[in-house]
């Protein structure tokens, strides 16, 4: 389980880490879903993990989100 603070419409999508917080950049804005879409499949890259193992436990509709990756 991890805590994660997105930033939407950025110009490159990436993952960092940050005293134990991930902040991570998504091209995507936050519409229709695609922000969260787009965070499933970056965050699925970054731990080399299949999409169906990251949930948004926490936080679907807010910047601060709660992850659990199995």
């Amino acid at each position: 389980t991890i805590e994660v603070k997105v930033k939407t419409s950025k110009s490159i999508s990436e993952v960092s880490l940050d005293e134990g917080i991930y902040t991570v950049s998504l091209k995507s804005p936050p519409h229709k879903n695609k922000a969260n879409i787009e965070l499933i499949n970056l965050l699925s890259s970054y731990f080399n993990t299949a999409k169906s193992s990251v949930k948004i436990l926490k936080g679907e509709k807010s910047k601060r989100k709660l992850i659990e990756i199995s």
